[in-house]
């Protein structure tokens, strides 16, 4: 069972890619079919075999030899990994779907806000959905659920009109969140959040990669924390209290 779920996280991983390079250019991540970013040439089924493809071609395309970025193979390896690892959590099931699809949400999202500063709509749409059919499907937590998405609205909304800190996907993203995971959730993602963004900061401005006037986009923060959460939240809270 793991082992088709780390080859599932491959194949997704492989996607992810695309909707990394193409959401931000407001490309359909449908049509056209994948294609080489140097030469055009429209891609085939085995040139996108997860890993193997880059490595057998050196990580070039064998049309062009245009080098292809690293960040291809760690995309599929990283996504795999962490669906493999939802389903030694646990194991096949309604929320292993979910957490699987959240998680790889969670990708796009910090590279796309890495690369360009920003949390698209569509992503945030996405949570929003699955969130809404999680709350359907346990009924008794949709108080709490609409309780923590007030929650992350209403103190990232605070944090952005007072600090202009947090721009307007940083906002959404954390409701949605606080509607998924509900009032437990959220404060654990904020905190663990804002701890996480406040020692990579140092890290950065230590080594002078950033300066304190840069902005460090916080997406990517936001998304380790929910990851941390769905692994290892409920576990750390009960320890914690």
């Amino acid at each position: 069972m793991w082992i088709l779920f780390f080859i599932y996280g491959l194949f997704i991983g492989s996607f992810l890619n695309v909707c990394i390079y193409r959401i931000p250019a407001d490309i359909s991540i449908v049509r056209p079919p994948s294609f080489c970013g140097s030469c055009g040439h429209r891609l085939r089924a085995f040139d996108m075999i997860p890993v193997f493809t880059y490595i057998i071609n050196k990580g070039k395309c064998r049309y062009c030899n245009a080098p292809y970025s690293i960040q291809y193979p760690i995309i599929e390896l990283l996504n795999a990994m962490l669906y493999m690892f939802i389903g030694i959590k646990y194991g096949l099931g309604f929320y292993s779907l979910i957490y699987c699809i959240l998680i790889s949400v969670f990708i796009v999202i910090s590279l796309i806000d890495i690369k360009h500063k920003i949390i698209p709509d569509r992503l945030n749409a996405m949570i929003l959905v699955i969130a809404v059919i999680c709350m359907f499907y346990d009924k008794t937590l949709i108080i709490n659920k609409l309780i923590g998405f007030g929650i992350g609205l209403g103190l990232f909304l605070l944090i952005s009109i007072t600090t202009n800190a947090m721009g307007g996907g940083d906002i959404k993203f954390i409701a949605v969140l606080g509607l998924m995971f509900g009032i437990k959730g959220i404060m654990f993602i904020i905190f663990v959040s804002f701890i996480i963004s406040a020692i990579i900061s140092i890290i950065l401005i230590i080594l002078k990669i950033k300066n304190k006037k840069d902005e460090i986009p916080f997406g990517p923060f936001i998304s380790l924390s929910a990851m941390i959460y769905i692994f290892w939240g409920s576990e750390i809270i009960a320890w914690y209290c």
